[in-house]
């Protein structure tokens, strides 16, 4: 038995010391984003795209005031409630990042200070998008108002509040791999590019596991709220059941076929969606209409 205590003792420290190392933050290649050049106007259209001011915009905030990317509006889950910090260019924010900093954030959910982040920031889909579209979205920000509200912590209880399991997470769930593969027109990889990526719809409409992961087999069927209020709908072929004309009308003008209108953080994703060019709405639809059915 004496023997045996000091292997055990072994195997523990090498098994620590594995998964220490396993889930450690896992930054992009340094050259992912040498020679590239940022564009504003193609980087409004990413941001757009992405929703960023719907959720780092301060609470209650309109107009041009959206701009201001304080943060402060707080987001419950079942781990605990995440509160949107400030990702304006200011010191209290991002102003001082990099481009590589800016995608590692984005693409891989680590900091510049080289700890994870977590996945409430959707990197999960963010992960596939191009290292262009993070120049472009960098140099836009660059432009806008900055704000030297302070960032709130998280509330986050334990064990969630330890960071270092989310490179676990991350082993299980973060993947650049498109849910629709498969022969694609133009038309159907710029809306999957919306869809699964700049948009994350996802995020939202698709079944989570017990782990927060979301269930690629039910890729947008629907999930519960977040908040408790409700559910978010099915958008797959066998529940949605709009042509894509109804779908593109949704998009811009907020109305259904049925003469409602939309609601809660929805109305956000339709004035960003409505901001778009009409060919990235009938890319979304046309991807959406490509998607397996759900019932």
């Amino acid at each position: 038995m004496m023997r045996i205590l000091p292997a055990l003792a072994l195997v523990a420290l090498g098994g620590a010391a594995a998964g220490w190392w396993l889930t450690a933050p896992a930054p992009l290649p340094a050259a992912t984003f040498e020679g590239l050049t940022g564009d504003p106007a193609r980087g409004e259209t990413v941001f757009v795209a992405a929703g960023c001011a719907s959720c780092h915009m301060a609470p209650g905030a309109e107009g041009e005031a959206e701009l201001v990317l304080s943060g402060g509006q707080r987001f419950p889950s079942d781990f605990g409630t995440f509160v949107a910090p400030n990702i304006s260019p200011s010191a209290a924010g991002i102003g001082g990042w990099s481009v590589a900093e800016l995608g590692n954030a984005l693409m891989r959910g680590v900091s510049p200070e080289g700890t994870h982040y977590y996945p409430a920031l959707p990197y999960a889909s963010y992960a596939r998008m191009q290292p262009q579209d993070v120049a472009d979205i960098h140099a836009y920000m660059q432009g806008l108002p900055p704000s030297d509200v302070a960032s709130l912590p998280h509330e986050i209880g334990f064990p969630f509040s330890i960071r270092r399991s989310i490179g676990g997470w991350k082993l299980l769930f973060l993947n650049t791999d498109w849910v629709l593969q498969g022969d694609l027109t133009p038309e159907e990889t710029r809306g999957r590019e919306i869809v699964e990526a700049l948009a994350h719809c996802g995020e939202c409409h698709t079944p989570r596991n017990a782990l927060g992961g979301m269930d690629g087999a039910r890729w947008l069927a629907g999930a519960p709220n977040p908040s408790g209020e409700g559910n978010i709908p099915n958008i797959t072929p066998g529940k949605l059941t709009w042509s894509t004309g109804e779908i593109v009308t949704y998009l811009t003008s907020g109305f259904t076929p049925e003469y409602d209108s939309v609601g809660g953080h929805m109305a956000h994703v339709v004035e960003n969606m409505a901001r778009l060019p009409d060919s990235d709405r009938q890319a979304v639809a046309a991807y959406l209409k490509k998607v397996p059915a759900v019932e």
